[in-house]
């Protein structure tokens, strides 16, 4: 049994052997920065105008010709990005391609206009490591919205913002783990258990940056599309958590109220690693894959309980898989939350909350 956890576990965090963000952008990475561009297109009726662009001169009529494509298939839907990869002529030849109509708001004049907005894309990397930020980019390219409502913004306003589309909606993630390295435990356990986290000597840029990462990190509001498995609720303690601090004034930052697992310890190299590495898309995968073993756990627990009701050995195995998981802490908050309405689940997660605090060494937080 733990010889195959152990497998799974390894597999999970073992991502850059199987993915290609790697092979895909190794040149970029390499420079510390990958090479990415912007354009924006006033779009009226059935024609692109250029607003303004950081493409090649060369490569830029090239997008126009795929972005009509797309708006002509009705492929591009007001206020809902698009991501695919594109061949223009930039030194990676292709890259992945994010875009996205913001339509304008109908004037009193023309209600029955159709078509009118701005096209915004955004360049760099994969299609498969932007897809991974896709979110972010959706929130990022809707903060244009008030900019673009007076042409005169472009130069003071439109541009810049444009232009730091990188930094800002996909380099957060790095900018975290550099920030607390080895630490990065104690962000991944107070997101899995709802813990919340105060930035503090710092400014709002890094705040932002780290409120980002625990939203990313956490389970909340996530649903299994499988009928077989139920979904994820939202786990409140009984008691409320104490915040986790994080003073900036000192470097490092000093980190109080801190509470890891052995789970989550076990992640801190491979995050470490695609930090020295400088490869966002790949720091994002693995916090994806962290999610889902965290997720894969917490159903195991839940069809360890289910059989627990019925079976003494099964309320044996649910023991060892907790004891073996490392996430204990996290299962059984996460499990009491969903299954307050039933008394006998009820019971079983008391006698396993009674069996992980015996089994807790001496010192250390049972809960």
């Amino acid at each position: 049994m733990f010889t195959s956890q152990t497998s799974s576990f390894q597999d999970s965090i073992d991502v850059d052997e199987k993915d290609d963000f790697d092979n895909e952008e190794i040149t970029g990475y390499n420079q510390k920065q990958l090479n990415c561009y912007y354009t924006i297109y006033l779009y009226q009726g059935t024609s692109l105008t250029l607003v303004d662009s950081s493409l090649p001169s060369e490569a830029e009529p090239e997008l126009r010709c795929y972005i009509s494509r797309r708006l002509s298939k009705g492929a591009l839907l007001g206020g809902m990005g698009n991501i695919a990869t594109v061949e223009l002529s930039v030194p990676e030849q292709a890259v992945g391609c994010y875009c996205c109509l913001l339509e304008q708001e109908r004037s009193p004049e023309q209600p029955d206009a159709d078509g009118n907005g701005y096209v915004v894309c955004l360049m760099g990397g994969s299609e498969k490591g932007l897809n991974l930020f896709r979110l972010e980019l959706d929130k990022y390219v809707q903060g244009l919205q008030s900019s673009l409502q007076t042409p005169e913004n472009l130069e003071t306003e439109v541009r810049p913002y444009l232009s730091r589309w990188y930094e800002e909606s996909v380099m957060h993630m790095h900018r975290v783990v550099q920030l607390v390295q080895g630490s990065i435990s104690f962000l991944l356990h107070a997101a899995l258990s709802h813990t919340p986290v105060d930035v503090i000597n710092t400014d709002d840029r890094t705040k932002a940056d780290v409120a980002r990462f625990i939203k990313a990190a956490s389970l909340q509001g996530l649903v299994q599309e499988d009928n077989t498995t139920a979904s994820l609720c939202k786990a409140i303690s009984e008691d409320p958590p104490t915040d986790l601090t994080i003073d900036c004034s000192t470097s490092p930052p000093t980190l109080s109220n801190t509470v890891s697992n052995r789970f989550c310890d076990e992640w801190i190299q491979a995050f470490l690693n695609a930090a020295e590495r400088c490869n966002p898309f790949l720091l994002r995968q693995i916090l994806e894959n962290f999610k889902l073993k965290a997720i894969q756990d917490m159903n195991s627990l839940k069809r360890f309980i289910r059989q627990a009701e019925m079976s003494h050995y099964a309320l044996f195995r649910c023991c060892l898989f907790l004891q073996g998981c490392g996430n204990g802490d996290v299962l059984l908050q996460n499990a009491r939350a969903e299954h307050a309405g039933f008394p006998e689940a009820c019971s079983i997660i008391r006698v396993l909350d009674e069996f992980l605090t015996e089994q807790a060494p001496q010192g250390a937080p049972a809960r």
